[in-house]
C-alpha cells in the first residue's frame, strides 16, 4: 500500500481494533510459527533444494510485509468515532435510505469502514463506488455512482445513525 493511500484512509474504531488485533496476532503467534517452520526446514539439510525452507522464508516475507502494511495504515489513517456521526450529511456510521432512480426502489445502505464491509447486507465502505458517491451527500441530493455494473443514480431520502 502506498503512503498516500494510507494517509487518505479513514478507519472506524471497529476497523482500528480489528487491524490492531491482526497486527498483534502476526507479531506474536504468526512470527513464532514462521520462525519454528524455518528452523524445522533448516534441520532437514541442504537448503538449496529444500522446498519447505523456501516456502517458510516466503511466508516470513508475507507476514513481515503485512505487519509493515498494518503499521503504516494504523499510523497514517484518520480514526472516526461513529457515535459522533451527524445525520445532516452521509458519513461513516450513518444509515442512508436512497431511492434508486433506475430500478424505482428504495435501498438502505450502512456506511462502514472497509473491514466491516459486507455488500450482501448493504454494509458498504466509504471507499466503494456507491459509498464514495454518497459520502458528503445531504437529504434530497441526487448522486451518481460509477459501479462495475454501470452508473447508478440515487436520491438521498434519509440519513440516520446506525
Amino acid at each position: 500500500m502506498s503512503e498516500s493511500m494510507a494517509q487518505g484512509m479513514v478507519l472506524t474504531l471497529a476497523d482500528k481494533h480489528k487491524l490492531e488485533s491482526e497486527l498483534n496476532m502476526l507479531k506474536t503467534v504468526k512470527k513464532a510459527e514462521v520462525t519454528r517452520d524455518i528452523a524445522e526446514a533448516r534441520a532437514h539439510g541442504d537448503l538449496s533444494e529444500n522446498a519447505e525452507y523456501d516456502e517458510a522464508k516466503n511466508e516470513e516475507a508475507r507476514v513481515q510485509g503485512r505487519i509493515v502494511q498494518l503499521e503504516e495504515m494504523l499510523a497514517n489513517a484518520t480514526i472516526v468515532d461513529e457515535d459522533d456521526a451527524s445525520t445532516d450529511v452521509v458519513s461513516l456510521g450513518t444509515v442512508v435510505t436512497v431511492y434508486d432512480m433506475e430500478y424505482d426502489e428504495e435501498d438502505e445502505y450502512t456506511i462502514v469502514g472497509f473491514t466491516e464491509s459486507d455488500p450482501s447486507k448493504l454494509f458498504i465502505s466509504g471507499e466503494s463506488p456507491i459509498g464514495a458517491a454518497l459520502m458528503g451527500a445531504h437529504v434530497g441530493d441526487i448522486v451518481e455512482a460509477n459501479t462495475p455494473g454501470g452508473i447508478v443514480k440515487m436520491q438521498v431520502k434519509e440519513i440516520k445513525r446506525r
